[in-house]
């Protein structure tokens, strides 16, 4: 005899839900299984607003949906304005289901079903203050990676007219190597002069120097090192510019939860003198 299948029966903890198959083409809601209790929206502006509308009619308080990408920063963005409780879910939480066809309605109608019984649990999102300085950061982590690139190429074009300006100097981009860089794409060719340039500090001397900076000069690699040189100088003042931003955001903060006192700042000691680097 076959045995009886048994089924587990969850209680109804959200009444008033729906859920969301977030796509890059358009969106996919539910709020039941039955004709009528589903429908499928656009993705600008104004079919978000009607999306929201549509689903205040119907008197839907919650809604869930997932992690798509980045696609579903403005769905999520708009539901919690128009006063909807809304939660942002891992997709491992819904797409791990046996014997189940995945579709956008029917993915739909699933994350409908598992947050009507409470079965998903919402993904911490950061508030708005956090989230902008968070933005930031991470734009101003890529603008040093982009610099940091330009520096590495400006050295491959320096090998390979063989001018050893990184055997000499630690840092290409420091004052000694920033003077250097722009005689040589101002024109100057002579190793002797180009020595002159180096900060007294350098530890390697004008000798030596000299015979790092003369090699076999290449119009294609003095163009790329150009524009190589160019693109740093770019990011550094993007760099700048973004520094600033994230200054200004810190000190609206500051003003805003008046806590002035828990800002840090150093103390310079008198009659400290700055050291300098050991190379420039």
């Amino acid at each position: 005899m076959a045995k009886a299948e048994s089924q587990i029966n969850f209680s109804l903890v959200n009444p008033n839900a729906a859920g969301i198959d977030v796509g890059s083409r358009s969106h996919w809601v539910s709020m039941g299984l039955l004709e009528g209790q589903s429908k499928e929206f656009g993705v600008f502006t104004e079919d978000l607003h009607k999306l929201c509308q549509w689903l205040k009619v119907q008197g839907i308080t919650t809604v869930a949906m997932e992690s798509t990408g980045f696609y579903w920063k403005h769905v999520f963005v708009m539901l919690q304005s128009y006063g909807m409780e809304t939660y942002l879910v891992n997709a491992s939480f819904t797409k791990n289901i046996r014997g189940r066809k995945p579709s956008d309605l029917s993915d739909s109608q699933w994350i409908w079903k598992l947050h009507s019984v409470g079965l998903l649990p919402a993904s911490f999102q950061p508030d708005h203050f956090t989230e902008e300085l968070r933005t930031y950061v991470r734009h101003r982590k890529r603008l040093i990676e982009g610099a940091s690139q330009c520096v590495n190429r400006m050295q491959k074009c320096l090998t390979l007219m063989n001018i050893r300006l990184p055997v000499v100097l630690s840092d290409i981009t420091g004052k000694s190597g920033t003077a250097i860089i722009q005689a040589i794409l101002s024109g100057e060719r002579d190793g002797k002069k180009l020595a002159l340039l180096a900060d007294r500090r350098v530890k390697a001397d004008k000798e030596t120097i000299a015979k790092a900076l003369t090699g076999f000069w290449q119009e294609c690699h003095l163009f790329e090192l150009k524009q190589h040189w160019q693109m740093y100088e770019y990011h550094r003042q993007q760099l700048k510019e973004c520094d600033e931003k994230i200054d200004a955001l810190l000190q609206q903060r500051v003003q805003q939860t008046n806590q002035a006192e828990l800002v840090y700042e150093p103390k310079k000691k008198s009659g400290a003198r700055k050291m300098p680097p050991t190379s420039k």
